[in-house]
């Protein structure tokens, strides 16, 4: 299904990656130069929250603060009112965080979150997809403050979202094009399958909505010319990665969004072009709302469902 009719908001800043809306309306967003913003549901007002002096990417609410995964400054909060950064982890299990990506946060207040790579941070968010490293970890951090790997071997793991029983956590591998699911409860404790497999396309943040779906954005549809440089010899790979920017492969415009039972079963895609938006990587639906952040525009989309 096609796109509807989508309001394009401007924001003071390139790249709203991740998008969060309270229940005024109001939709918190981070932009590549470090700054926290809060956006009126108009888009007339645009609040500085504070600046984490890296680059914002998830965000989820925890308690009277925000929390943030930071692609470069690792785990944080900063409260909801605005204010300083405290940092609550920049390593675990032995390693420092390399691409620290998106979360989700249960009701007892433990955090599932993603370090997308143990090769590449942000600024090579294309190579590790090149390269298909295999090395996007899933972390646990427990309200005692304790970090643990709960899943390893994800190709550039992304997006994290719980469904409303909490019974397992899916995750969102870009480079595979698909969502996987670890388990937590039940028989299936400590396994991990795919809530989705084989998508048209690149996934990257995934949300549950109030509808108890979770959303999965596509970013961009499948690229041959990755495929094929994906299969080639590690030194033709490398030569690839060694172009310009420009040269690489790149996503296209089309992008999407599909809300999915925990179950795996679609009920919601929208899919296409949207004038003055394209890389779609953050969704939040909310009583039938769908609010979007891009990775490239200065600005984010709304639509209803």
């Amino acid at each position: 299904m096609a796109f509807g009719e989508v309001t394009v908001i401007p924001v003071n800043g390139h790249g709203p990656e991740d998008v969060l809306v309270d229940d005024q309306g109001r939709i918190y967003t981070g932009v590549d130069d470090g700054r926290v913003l809060r956006v009126a549901p108009d888009g007339k007002r645009i609040d500085v929250l504070g600046d984490t002096g890296g680059r914002p990417l998830g965000l989820e609410f925890y308690g009277e603060d925000l929390l943030i995964c930071d692609a470069k400054a690792g785990l944080l909060t900063m409260p909801l009112a605005g204010g300083a950064v405290t940092t609550l982890a920049t390593s675990a299990v032995g390693l420092d965080f390399v691409f620290c990506n998106n979360a989700a946060v249960a009701s007892d207040g433990t955090v599932y979150f993603t370090d997308s790579s143990r090769r590449f941070g942000i600024e090579k968010w294309r190579d590790d997809l090149i390269e298909q490293t295999g090395g996007g970890r899933l972390l646990r951090r427990t309200p005692d403050g304790k970090i643990e790997r709960l899943a390893d071997g994800f190709q550039f793991a992304n997006g994290v979202a719980l469904p409303p029983d909490e019974s397992f956590v899916a995750v969102a591998e870009t480079g595979a094009c698909r969502v996987a699911r670890v388990w937590l409860t039940g028989e299936k404790a400590g396994t991990r399958d795919y809530l989705v497999d084989d998508l048209w396309g690149y996934p990257d943040n995934i949300s549950t909505g109030s509808d108890g779906l979770i959303w999965i954005t596509v970013a961009s549809p499948k690229v041959p010319a990755l495929s094929l440089v994906q299969k080639l010899p590690g030194p033709l790979r490398a030569g690839v990665r060694a172009l310009p920017t420009s040269l690489q492969p790149a996503p296209a415009r089309e992008c999407g969004v599909r809300g999915v039972t925990p179950d795996g079963k679609r009920v919601h895609e929208l899919r296409g072009e949207i004038d003055g938006f394209h890389v779609l990587v953050g969704v939040r639906e909310r009583a039938g709302t769908l609010y979007f952040g891009s990775l490239e525009d200065n600005a984010i989309a709304v639509t209803t469902v």
